[in-house]
């Protein structure tokens, strides 16, 4: 009998202990994971805002985060026809990457609606931001404190615009995506 006790003791520790470990490694924040880890791109919701797989257990996701892109403001879906295409070229950029991207933070993390606010690099170590700055699919949008890449950003706007490219190009957008939203969603 108390053999049997011994044994069921010891393997109520040895789980408890499992327990514990993967608590502790649950609980790790996501932004200082994020600079360790490649993530898991779930969904592409327009030019600048994607959702990821921040954490899962034995491949079933338990936490899927939105991110907003930083230093970048693409047409609004409804801004036809440059927010469909954007979304579409930041889903192509992200594809050729397999869907996973690794994730970088500036100084703030999320914004007022509890986004994510990273920089998103592909495979190859492309910064994604950037290359939609200068393929012509968003527009510089600075907001300090997340002014890393700035002058990365300005210059890759500048080659866009001198290439004619995307939105800079003929029948481009008529008014920024600030302007738009300013002027189509004040009554919401």
């Amino acid at each position: 009998m108390l053999k049997y006790y011994v044994k069921h003791f010891y393997y109520t520790r040895f789980l408890i202990l499992i327990i514990i470990i993967i608590s502790f490694f649950s609980i790790i924040p996501l932004a200082e994971a994020a600079e360790r880890k490649t993530y898991l791109v779930t969904a592409v919701h327009d030019g600048d805002t994607v959702s990821i797989k921040a954490k899962s257990f034995i491949g079933i996701p338990l936490k899927i985060e939105r991110i907003r892109l930083i230093g970048i403001d693409a047409p609004e879906l409804k801004q036809e026809p440059w927010g469909r295409r954007a979304k579409r070229h930041l889903k192509k950029l992200i594809s050729e990457s397999n869907w996973v991207v690794n994730v970088e933070f500036d100084v703030e993390q999320r914004d007022k609606y509890g986004r994510l606010l990273c920089y998103l690099w592909d495979k190859n170590g492309r910064l994604i931001n950037e290359r939609m700055l200068e393929d012509g699919y968003a527009v510089l949008y600075t907001l300090p404190p997340n002014v890393k890449y700035a002058e990365r950003f300005t210059a890759a706007q500048k080659k866009a615009q001198s290439k004619n490219a995307g939105i800079w190009g003929k029948g481009g957008i008529k008014k920024s995506p600030e302007e738009w939203r300013k002027e189509h969603l004040k009554n919401k």
